[in-house]
């Protein structure tokens, strides 16, 4: 008698096959939760840039540049930052951002000393480079908030 141990070769195509099925389900998934990660970078900075501008105010009474852009645009490449922040307005506020951008931030503000100033704050970057780019915008009033539908990186 003989003792057979080990798998049969349809039992091995059957685990082969499982395993390519999860696959072509998870990697999809992990593509979609990077630019995700990607994009979560416009929010985090608009928020701290709007604590800097509020700091600015609260010290100043007065707002920032009328404009100010900051990254080099909206393809979704990480572009290393310059100094400043890569505006007069960052600069002058003493924020940075940290690492690299994949953004396109803009300020505007009303710069008239005592009166009831606002600013707003833009963020748009294309992650995928499909055409179709996120945006999001937040004020002195108001928390970062998407303006672009949530499936668009």
């Amino acid at each position: 008698m003989r003792n057979n141990k080990g798998f049969t070769l349809i039992e091995l195509m059957i685990v082969v096959a499982i395993i390519g099925i999860l696959a072509a389900i998870a990697i999809p998934n992990f593509l979609a939760m990077q630019l995700r990660a990607k994009r979560s970078e416009l929010p985090t900075n608009l928020d701290g840039i709007r604590t800097a501008e509020k700091a600015y105010f609260a010290e100043w009474d007065v707002y920032t540049a009328d404009t100010a852009v900051a990254g080099e645009g909206t393809d979704g490449i990480a572009d290393a930052p310059t100094v400043g922040g890569g505006s007069v307005a960052m600069g002058i506020m003493g924020w940075e951002f940290d690492g690299l951008i994949r953004g396109k931030y803009t300020i505007s503000a009303n710069t008239t000393a005592g009166s009831n100033a606002d600013f707003q704050v833009t963020a748009v970057s294309d992650i995928d480079a499909n055409g179709a780019s996120a945006s999001y915008v937040t004020t002195e009033a108001e928390k970062p908030k998407m303006l672009s539908q949530n499936n668009v990186y």
